[in-house]
């Protein structure tokens, strides 16, 4: 059964952050707050917690849309190619921020995302997650946890994904309620931005 783990996001205890980083670590699959859904992730170097996100998530790994979660800009270039200028001014207007950009990857994406041409990329305004994310030292896979009805609760209130959760994963954070509207998915891959998908992010950055 999963560990649930309260963090205040306005000052994360480094105890509890050093914990979520070593179920990470360990291949624990974790679920966590961001600055729109909970999420749903693992350390992106840990082949088999991949094949686990892919397993519930009932999709084969190489086709699946997992998004990398970043501290910040600075190591966009580990898995994205050289971006030019007019996208890097988007990028910086917009993160941290309620998006999701996809951007052209590079080949040093992990080998279960070397068929993929993109990635999308979070750099969320929630320091509970870019704690983790800094004190892991690379990126984690994200993908949001959606419900099969539409009762809202779920995805908001820590306590019942605890709930629906907890034979699934290792551990469910606590960062108070979540909201219930996904990111804004902008593609960034070709020559002009293309919205995929409204979510909380204003289009005011492009």
């Amino acid at each position: 059964m999963a560990e649930f783990i309260k963090i205040y996001e306005d000052k994360p205890s480094e105890a509890a952050i050093a914990k979520v980083v070593k179920v990470l670590r360990d291949g624990g699959l974790v679920i966590y707050p961001t600055d729109t859904v909970y999420g749903l992730g693992c350390d992106i170097t840990n082949s088999r917690a991949l094949e686990r996100i892919a397993k519930i998530k009932g999709v084969k790994l190489d086709k699946a849309k997992f998004s990398f979660i970043c501290h910040d800009l600075s190591n966009l270039s580990d898995y994205v190619k050289q971006i030019d200028t007019a996208t890097f001014k988007i990028l910086k207007r917009a993160l941290p921020g309620p998006y999701t950009f996809i951007l052209p990857g590079n080949n040093n994406l992990p080998k279960e995302f070397k068929k993929k041409t993109t990635v999308g990329i979070r750099v969320p305004e929630n320091n509970i997650t870019l704690e983790i994310v800094k004190l892991l030292g690379n990126p984690i896979v994200t993908t949001s946890i959606r419900d099969e009805d539409d009762v809202v609760e779920y995805t908001t209130d820590p306590e019942l994904i605890f709930e629906k959760w907890q034979n699934l994963v290792d551990m469910v954070i606590d960062g108070g309620y979540g909201d219930n509207v996904g990111s804004t998915i902008i593609d960034l891959s070709g020559h002009e931005p293309e919205v995929v998908r409204e979510g909380k992010g204003s289009l005011d950055i492009l």
